[in-house]
């Protein structure tokens, strides 16, 4: 007993010879550099608008109020209206860690049935147009039952898709094109989208407003609501949010139900961007979505990126485009560049993604 008590005499001259600081994690200096990689980690738009920026500034330097003007600055609002609209389906896609190469025949398949529903059936032009909108939203769901259920890559079952779709499109329409003289005579809702309305000099189309508006509305649903939430977790480990509560399948499921609604949406545009109903518009949509979205800094990792981001890339497609037109240079210049901005993109979001590791 004497022993015990001799310890805990010894045990209390030690403890009050011991400092009485509270224990602290220890405190790692991230420095400048880690300050910029941990900033843009939270802010991953910001590299996109950066980029639009600048390229704003290079070319309106070259070339002056020929480029500053408000005609030719939402000329290419206009010409990326479309890209647009079919990059924020794609960027819904690619943040659950998927890919949706089908983006582009879904657009066109929705445009033809909205068109050929109309001529061909002589259906209201109001009811053709719902029918486009239902035929896009069905091949998502298929796309989302596929993937969420079936368990297959996105990549293959879009890839599939895309030919299915786009066989599909040519069979049915038969390869036909509905004029633009004939849509204005006997459908001019069709060509809604690309009706044009001048705010001091800026010329401005329903196509583009729709755009904005669609790319705020889902930048907040993201951001703001659970479901956005559940988007982000499925992106960043599908396992993982299952086990915390999230419906992963409903959740895959909505995001390519509305991938495929915009992308209808998008046919919907395409008609009043080109006037016309052509089975063979639109052939690059799904590059350039894609572009559009690695560009604006979306990972295609899932899990993280704004898709306000998915914008800010087709505007700086856009940029270059008009920007190198107007100089003059040769159109290969521009694949040229954006070839350069994909790859130094996904190199810029790989550093960006250390903070994480």
């Amino acid at each position: 007993m004497s022993d015990t008590s001799r310890q805990s005499d010894d045990f209390e001259a030690a403890a009050k010879g011991s400092p009485e600081q509270v224990a602290e994690f220890e405190d790692h200096h991230r420095g400048f550099m880690g300050t910029i990689q941990h900033f843009l980690h939270v802010n991953p738009s910001l590299v996109p608008l950066i980029v639009l920026v600048a390229a704003i500034l290079i070319f309106g330097a070259l070339l002056g109020a020929k480029f500053f003007s408000p005609f030719a600055l939402t000329l290419i609002l206009q010409q990326v209206q479309i890209v647009g609209i079919v990059a924020a389906a794609q960027s819904l896609v690619i943040l659950t860690a998927g890919i949706d190469l089908s983006v582009g025949a879904i657009m066109v398949m929705s445009s033809v049935v909205m068109g050929q529903f109309t001529f061909r059936y002589g259906l209201p032009p109001t009811v053709a147009i719902l029918c486009g909108l239902a035929i896009g939203t069905a091949i998502g769901a298929v796309n989302g039952f596929l993937v969420s259920r079936v368990k297959l890559p996105p990549f293959i079952v879009t890839l599939g898709m895309w030919q299915i779709v786009l066989a599909a499109n040519f069979l049915y329409s038969q390869n036909e094109t509905i004029r633009s003289q004939e849509i204005e005579a006997n459908a001019p809702i069709l060509q809604l989208f690309g009706a044009k309305f001048n705010v001091g000099g800026a010329v401005f189309t329903v196509g583009v407003i729709f755009m904005l508006v669609l790319i705020l509305v889902l930048a907040y649903a993201l951001r703001h609501t659970a479901w956005g939430r559940h988007v982000y977790a499925v992106g960043d480990d599908p396992e993982a949010a299952e086990l915390s509560g999230v419906n992963v399948h409903r959740t895959l499921m909505s995001v390519y139900m509305l991938s495929g609604l915009i992308c209808a949406f998008a046919g919907w545009a395409l008609i009043g961007r080109i006037g016309s109903v052509s089975p063979t518009s639109g052939q690059l949509a799904n590059i350039e979505s894609i572009t559009a979205v690695v560009i604006g800094g979306i990972s295609l990792f899932g899990g993280r990126g704004s898709i306000l981001g998915s914008l800010f890339g087709a505007l700086i497609v856009g940029v270059f485009t008009l920007g190198l037109r107007l100089l003059g240079a040769d159109a290969q210049w521009t694949f040229l560049l954006i070839g350069m901005l994909i790859i130094a993109a996904v190199a810029v979001d790989q550093w960006i993604r250390k903070v994480a590791a």
